[in-house]
């Protein structure tokens, strides 16, 4: 049972039971209700895109790390792990649950995300067709070969003009992905919890804690679970604030700068992926950490 399950383990006397079956507004008006506006800090960096990462519930997959990399590659990081951020919104559709952090990520609510210059290319004209038959109806050579001058310069104005044009349209395009990359990066992001039909009619805040806890610090700064319900959250946080620190996708590096130089490492290869294997000693744990491209996709923590 990993550090991060164990800390899923709350206590959540002071609210009250839930309804065996809710409808999905009564669900989501219950999440929207204990979540929104409530300051959370992440245990992983989240991609600058309204396609937050994927949690799989149902079944029990977790995150694609894969799919978790190449969106970080492509779109940056939008929030670093450590960061604290808002939980902007919080949105049932069916099967998925939306969860919203510092705006939901950038393209959430009509961002525009095109790159187009929206400019056009000048076409053949009707001259340019027209000599172009010309050309070759013509049986005269001398006549032809008239055709052929006046053709020419056509089509060269038409390629001088399309080369200004394609000039300004690279600028202006590059400008436009400039100023996205720099969007994403202040647009927030999401998680996306996703079940098999559809969002459980018994779903509970707590159950989204419980699915969120290994990636999200729900803690707030004078170290309460935020909640709003009175009394709030009592989590089984533990006494080693140190293994808070300890998530899926941290790198290696920030691996080694929270729990110190490992005292033992290997590495095993399989159809060209070098998977890292790190063993840390800590005062009362060993934490066994598997690495894949120097991100942590598996962790153990076991008493000594």
């Amino acid at each position: 049972m990993s550090v991060a399950a164990a800390l899923a383990c709350v206590s959540l006397a002071a609210l009250p039971s839930p309804v065996a079956a809710q409808s999905p507004a009564q669900i989501e008006a219950s999440l929207k209700s204990y979540f929104e506006g409530k300051r959370i800090t992440l245990r992983m960096d989240m991609p600058g895109s309204a396609d937050g990462v994927d949690i799989r519930l149902e079944p029990a997959t977790g995150i694609n790390m894969s799919e978790y990399r190449n969106d970080l590659r492509r779109y940056g990081t939008a929030i670093a792990a450590g960061e604290s951020s808002t939980v902007t919104l919080i949105k049932l559709k069916g099967d998925l649950i939306e969860f919203h952090i510092g705006g939901g990520g950038f393209g959430t609510f009509g961002d525009d995300t095109s790159t187009s210059s929206g400019i056009k290319l000048v076409d053949k004209s009707e001259l340019e067709k027209t000599l172009e038959k010309q050309v070759r109806d013509e049986t005269d050579r001398d006549r032809r070969r008239s055709l052929q001058r006046d053709l020419d310069e056509a089509r060269d104005r038409r390629e001088r003009e399309n080369r200004r044009l394609q000039a300004q349209i690279d600028r202006i395009e590059e400008q436009k992905r400039q100023r996205i990359a720099e969007q994403r990066l202040r647009g927030g992001s999401r998680f996306n919890l996703r079940y098999k039909s559809r969002v459980p009619q018994s779903l509970r805040p707590e159950d989204v804690v419980s699915a969120l806890v290994e990636y999200v610090d729900f803690k707030n700064q004078s170290g309460n679970q935020t909640a709003n319900q009175p009394g709030g959250f009592s989590p089984a946080f533990g006494s080693a604030p140190d293994l808070n620190l300890l998530r899926k996708g941290m790198s290696r590096a920030d691996a080694e700068r929270a729990f110190g130089r490992p005292f033992d490492a290997s590495e095993r290869r399989a159809g060209g992926i070098v998977t890292t294997t790190l063993v840390f000693d800590l005062e009362a744990q060993k934490i066994s950490a598997e690495f894949v491209e120097n991100v942590l996709v598996r962790y153990t923590v076991t008493s000594k």
